[in-house]
C-alpha cells in the first residue's frame, strides 16, 4: 500500500505527548471519517452488559481498523481519533487494555487524538465509542 505523507507536530519546547499527537500534518488524495464505532465483537448487535472498559475499546478500535480497511485505508494512516467514554476513571483504571488493544490495532503509529467523558452513549451498555479520520494515497 502507498505511503501518505504523514508528519507529526510538536511544538518547540513542548514534552512529546504519550500516546497522541498534538497535530498531525498529512498529505494523499482521498480522505475517510468513519462514524463512531462501539465496543461490539465485529460491529454487530449490541455492546454486551458484562463486558469490560478495556474489552470495549479493543473491540472499538478493532471496528474502527476493519471500516477503515474495507475502505482501502491502513492504520497508519489514521490522523485523528476521538474517543468518547461514559467514564473517565474507568479509562485510566484501564491503562494497560488499552494500551494493549492500542498495540494490536495501531502498533507505535500515534494519530491526533481527542477523549471526551460524556453522560451516555446510544447503546445502554456502551462506555466506549471511538471515531477517526484518515487520508488515504
Amino acid at each position: 500500500m502507498p505511503e501518505i505523507d504523514y508528519k507529526t507536530v510538536l511544538p518547540e519546547g513542548w514534552a512529546r505527548p504519550r500516546g497522541f499527537a498534538h497535530a498531525v500534518v498529512a498529505g494523499g488524495t482521498r480522505s475517510i471519517r468513519i462514524s463512531g464505532q462501539l465496543g461490539k465483537r465485529n460491529g454487530q448487535g449490541e455492546v454486551a452488559a458484562e463486558s469490560d472498559f478495556g474489552t470495549q475499546w479493543r473491540y472499538a478500535m478493532e471496528n474502527l481498523v476493519t471500516v477503515l480497511k474495507a475502505a482501502g485505508g491502513e492504520p497508519g494512516q489514521i490522523v485523528m481519533l476521538r474517543a468518547y467514554v461514559t467514564d473517565i476513571n474507568a479509562f485510566k483504571a484501564s491503562g494497560a487494555a488499552v494500551g494493549e488493544a492500542w498495540g494490536a490495532t495501531l502498533g507505535k503509529h500515534f494519530p491526533a487524538m481527542t477523549l471526551v467523558q460524556v453522560s451516555a452513549l446510544i447503546d445502554p451498555h456502551a462506555c466506549v465509542e471511538i471515531e477517526g479520520e484518515a487520508i488515504l494515497p
